[in-house]
């Protein structure tokens, strides 16, 4: 069977849409107006999750291999993050002044302190990233804050599997469950629960959706419908909420509240109006991305810390919007190169792993 190469081009597309948001809301915060930092969640995690529904199968035992292979690789991952983090804090000292990475991390509101470095790895954080706790990497702060979507995509990915498998006659009813308790827990948000059931409760929806669409297509006679439909529930968001609600996007988003939900309805459309309709015929830089979404997704984490230090010394000098294009670029250029180092960490953590095997087979 081909390889359905819009796939890979959507989950290119949505990756560097990642990078975007990440470039905006980290390093961007105090130079990108609040505007343009609203409008990048237009394309965001959420299609992730659809494409994640269109791909996924009935095969429990297939389903799980995957997680576990992803678990391992996102623990090689972490251990390298864990030490690279370390040894900036103790030997980065050695390249900049003590007042400047001060003054670099009170800029931009990290939590690193350069008074407080221990001596030893603070081994808990390691374990406890192991676990899905995440706990920050001061040098590399975006890292953990983009693993939430990972713990999700597990959590979800399980339950997805067991609906597919053991109630396929039922999976509509199983996207109104979703749909009912999301909305509930907004109608009622003294009821919506701590931790990631909320969002398990709407992302699991959209990856049923995209189960339910893989090898179909919107009827052309249906899109303007649908589109119509979005504009409405765009309209009657800011009737009910105001104006202002614009700006509180990204508040709505952990966890997905209705305004959110709202914003990610247009890209959820274009992504399956587009499915079936849009063919891609060739590789690309971006089918490229796709393909190895999960190192630029782990890659951009690094990247998208790493631009802090080129935004600092820049953003006194040059207006916003050309800024951003530069640092967007460096980006996308930054998790590229870092993309294939963590291929090479995450295959020689294999290697060691099988080595590791054999040496214990062979003295049992």
């Amino acid at each position: 069977m081909n390889r359905d190469l819009y796939i890979d081009f959507a989950k290119g597309l949505a990756t560097l849409s990642i990078i975007f948001i990440h470039t905006a809301f980290w390093s961007g915060q105090f130079y990108i107006p609040a505007e343009v930092r609203v409008f990048s969640l237009v394309f965001d995690v959420a299609l992730f999750y659809a494409l994640s529904g269109i791909t996924s199968g009935a095969n429990i035992e297939k389903t799980l291999y995957r997680l576990l292979k992803l678990q391992i690789t996102y623990m090689i991952f972490v251990t390298f993050l864990f030490f690279m983090d370390y040894f900036f804090k103790v030997f980065g000292l050695s390249f900049f002044s003590m007042e400047w990475l001060q003054n670099f991390y009170s800029t931009f509101g990290s939590k690193y302190s350069t008074t407080s470095i221990s001596e030893y790895p603070q081994w808990q954080n390691l374990g406890n990233w192991y676990l899905h706790q995440y706990t920050n990497a001061d040098t590399f702060p975006v890292v953990m804050g983009s693993f939430w979507y990972l713990k999700v995509y597990f959590i979800l990915t399980v339950f997805g599997v067991l609906i597919l498998r053991f109630f396929p006659k039922h999976i509509n009813w199983f996207i109104g469950l979703c749909i009912a308790l999301t909305l509930l827990f907004n109608v009622f948000p003294e009821y919506y629960p701590s931790g990631q059931v909320g969002y398990v409760a709407f992302y699991l929806s959209v990856f049923l959706i995209g189960n339910r669409m893989r090898g179909k297509k919107i009827p052309n006679k249906m899109i303007p419908v649908v589109y119509g439909l979005v504009a409405a529930a765009l309209i009657w968001m800011f009737w009910y909420y105001g104006n202002e609600i614009f700006y509180k996007i990204n508040k709505n988003k952990f966890p997905p509240q209705i305004p959110y939900i709202i914003w990610t309805l247009f890209s959820l459309t274009t992504l399956f109006t587009l499915y079936n309709r849009l063919k891609i015929n060739k590789e690309s830089f971006i089918t490229h991305i796709g393909k190895n979404a999960i190192f630029f997704y782990f890659a951009q984490g690094i990247s998208s810390s790493l631009v802090y230090f080129i935004v600092v010394p820049l953003k006194e000098h040059l207006v916003w919007w050309l800024l951003m294009i530069i640092i967007y670029g460096i980006n996308i250029i930054l998790a590229f190169i870092i993309s294939i180092g963590l291929k090479k960490i995450d295959k020689l953590g294999w290697n060691v792993l099988e080595s590791l095997r054999k040496l214990t087979a062979s003295k049992g």
